[in-house]
């Protein structure tokens, strides 16, 4: 695999004209690539150092919108400069891109002297250094899930999406001819992503009609993160440039399977899983326990974070593998937190909650802070459910965007782990788009009413 680039690398390949674009990005609140092209020549010489975007670029929406009622920014304040600072760490080829290379930021104020709280990447930072303080590193996976679709982004918009053809006829789950007549999109996508600097393990389809699933290696936290949000911009580049568009819309059809991403996760000391006791039934130390009782007992706190658009409640269907009670049980697809590898040194806790909407610098944030609380509070762990969780006595997550609001904005746990700032940013986000939402009148609403009301 193509190890990341040094920026030694960088400049000799800008000098031999092999590399002419570097791709300088910020992470945004809904967790897309926000920022700049900038000639490879002059990032070498300077902009390496910094380069700088409008504030309101952590205050929108995914329309770009700029909604009233956030502290940090505002018509009020004049909307000013944020500094970005590339992290050279993050340097990678683009390959899919000709030319082509990216780095990520870290976002400052206007003068780069602190990180701006609210920032996705900051945010994770902070939860990451709370763990490394107790002696202990977070590795995560996440898994992808996407629709492929026969038409381009351009015709479907031009069309108002209405007309949306998945790009194979039925459930492709695990089916190797269907997903054959995909590969013209996931072949490159494994391939550049990996010769990117990126774990791909592997594509599979999943359980409807155009539904793909992309996993990574897990890795440390931010890196896990980082590879998430790089993947997804590469389905969609990828996929529109062989004339397709791809989806991370958690739910686009009422009758269709939503789209998840799965956050696998444990700890690690010493260069060991923390989440091992050879000696348990489930092969489960005290620490994984209680770490698991804290992304349970706090799950509604965080739901926000994995469910943060008005759609992505409607993934959360009985039958349809998208969990909604917070229990954990045994390799069971049904429960909101499954154990994966029980009685192995790879067990560890999958979190099936979360939409393939999510920010992954978020959600992740919010478990590793769940988790935390979990073993400062020694929560202790209930047995695993067993059966069908749908149908269980147990805590449901939040039902909708409103609720989970409700929840976030109440959170205790969230604001002492966050800070009040963080977590009344996002509460905003989150009303931003109910109100958004509630100013629009539906085709639902005409088709139902227009003449039988």
């Amino acid at each position: 695999m193509t190890a990341a680039l040094t920026f030694d690398d960088l400049k000799e390949q800008t000098a031999a004209g092999a590399v002419d674009t570097v791709l300088v990005c910020m992470v945004d609140m809904q967790g897309r690539l926000m920022g700049k092209r900038f000639h490879a020549a002059h990032f070498v010489a300077s902009a390496w150092r910094e380069t700088h975007c409008c504030n309101y670029l952590l205050a929108t929406d995914l329309e770009m919108a700029t909604p009233e009622g956030y502290a940090s920014t505002s018509w009020q304040a004049g909307y000013g400069d944020y500094t970005m600072r590339p992290d050279l760490a993050t340097l990678r080829p683009v390959p899919w891109l000709e030319g082509t290379v990216m780095v990520l930021c870290d976002v400052l104020d206007h003068h780069g002297q602190a990180e701006i709280a609210h920032s996705p990447r900051a945010i994770l930072k902070r939860q990451i250094a709370r763990l490394a303080e107790m002696g202990y590193e977070a590795r995560m996976a996440t898994e992808l899930e996407f629709f492929l679709f026969e038409e381009s982004f351009e015709t479907l918009r031009k069309q108002g999406y209405r007309e949306l053809h998945p790009l194979s006829g039925y459930n492709e789950d695990y089916n190797i001819f269907q997903t054959t007549k995909e590969e013209h999109v996931m072949r490159p996508l494994r391939n550049q992503l990996f010769a990117a600097g990126i774990p791909v393990e592997n594509t599979k389809g999943e359980a409807e009609a155009g539904q793909s699933e992309l996993n990574i290696t897990y890795a440390a936290a931010m890196d896990c993160a980082d590879h998430h949000t790089i993947a997804k911009q590469a389905v969609k580049e990828i996929a529109h440039a062989k004339g397709h568009a791809a989806s991370f819309l958690p739910k686009w059809h009422r009758d269709r399977v939503g789209s998840s991403a799965h956050v696998h996760q444990s700890l690690w000391k010493d260069g060991g899983n923390a989440f091992v006791d050879e000696g348990d039934a489930l092969g489960m130390s005290e620490v994984m326990k209680s770490y698991m009782a804290g992304l349970i007992r706090y799950a509604s706190d965080y739901t926000c974070f994995l469910a943060p658009y008005i759609n992505s409640y409607k993934r959360f269907q009985k039958g349809t593998f998208a969990p909604t009670r917070a229990v954990w049980s045994v390799d069971n697809r049904t429960a909101g937190f499954r154990l994966v590898g029980d009685g192995s040194k790879a067990v560890r806790v999958e979190c099936r909650i979360g939409g393939s909407d999510l920010n992954p610098y978020l959600a992740m944030a919010a478990q590793i802070a769940a988790g935390i609380a979990g073993i400062e509070e020694g929560l202790a762990l209930a047995p695993p459910f067993k059966g069908d969780a749908y149908d269980g006595d147990v805590a449901e997550i939040p039902g909708t965007l409103r609720d989970a609001r409700e929840t976030l904005k109440g959170s205790t746990m969230l604001r002492a782990a966050m800070g009040d700032e963080v977590v009344d940013h996002y509460v905003r986000a989150a009303e931003v788009e109910i109100e958004d939402f509630d100013r629009v009148v539906t085709d639902y609403e005409i088709a139902r009413g227009f003449e039988r009301a």
